[in-house]
C-alpha cells in the first residue's frame, strides 16, 4: 500500500518542534558516535508518510549575526518524511560542499531550521508571466535546464528582501546559468511552498516561520518618516 505525501499546509505546529528537535539530535548522535538515528517510538504517525525537507544551519557569531553553517535537502518525497529530516539534517551538518564539516563544539552556537516542502508546481512556459505567478514569502523556486538545477527556499528572497525578478535571476545564478535565464522558454522554472520552523537559540524554543508577514514588514513598510 503506497503512502500518502505530507504537505506542509497538514504539519501542525507541534509535528513541526518534534522535526526540528529531531534535526539537533539526529546531528548530535551522528556526530559523537557516528550513528543514524531511526524513527523514534513517539513520532507522530502523518510524518510517517512520504515527505521532502530542508534543513539549514545557522552559526550565530561573536556579534549575534547568524550565518549560514549548512543546508541540504530534497525535493521527492521518496522516504517517510521523519526519516528525510533525520537524513537531511546529518548532511547538512557533513555533506555540504560549500563547508568543512560541523564539529560537535559548534552544536552550542547553532539553530536550526526544517522547511518541509510541496510538490513542484511548473510555472508559465511564456517567460513573461512568470514573476507575475511569484508570491515572495510564499514560494519557493527550482530551475532546470538539461543537466544544469538550482533551489532556492521561500525564505532567501524574504531575507535579502528582492523582488519577482531578482528571485528569478538569482534561482538562475544558483542553478550555474546565466540570470536571465528564466526568459529562455526552454528552461523549466518551478515553485514550491513550505512551512519552516526554527530555532530561537541553539537547542531552545522552536517557532513556526510566518515568511510573508516577515517580508512584509521587513521589505515593503516604510521604516519611519524622517
Amino acid at each position: 500500500m503506497s503512502r500518502s505525501y505530507v504537505d506542509p499546509e497538514e504539519v501542525p505546529p507541534e509535528d513541526g518542534f518534534f522535526l526540528v528537535k529531531l534535526a539537533r539530535r539526529a546531528v548530535e548522535e551522528y556526530l559523537k558516535r557516528g550513528a543514524v538515528i531511526e524513527a523514534p517510538s513517539n513520532t507522530p504517525r502523518k510524518l510517517m508518510d512520504l515527505g521532502a525537507s530542508f534543513v539549514t544551519l545557522l552559526k550565530i557569531s561573536g556579534t549575534g549575526a547568524r550565518e549560514l553553517r549548512g543546508c541540504i535537502g530534497y525535493v521527492k518525497p521518496v522516504e517517510p518524511l521523519v526519516l528525510n529530516v533525520i537524513h537531511a539534517s546529518i548532511a547538512a551538518a557533513v555533506e555540504d560542499p560549500r563547508f568543512t564539516p560541523v564539529r560537535t563544539e559548534e552544536l552550542n552556537h547553532i539553530v536550526f531550521e526544517v522547511s518541509v516542502l510541496s510538490r513542484m508546481e511548473e510555472l508559465s512556459r511564456a517567460p513573461r508571466q512568470r514573476p507575475g505567478e511569484i508570491v515572495i514569502g510564499r514560494d519557493g523556486l527550482m530551475v532546470e535546464y538539461g543537466y544544469y538545477s538550482g533551489l532556492l527556499l521561500p525564505e532567501v528572497p524574504v531575507e535579502y528582501c528582492w523582488n519577482n525578478e531578482t528571485f528569478l535571476a538569482e534561482t538562475c545564478f544558483k542553478a550555474g546559468l546565466r540570470p536571465d535565464c528564466w526568459l529562455n522558454e526552454k528552461v523549466r522554472v518551478f515553485r514550491f511552498s513550505t512551512r519552516t520552523f526554527k530555532e530561537t537559540t541553539p537547542g531552545g524554543d522552536v517557532i513556526l516561520r510566518d515568511l510573508r508577514r516577515e517580508y512584509v514588514t521587513g521589505c515593503l513598510q516604510p521604516s519611519g518618516s524622517g
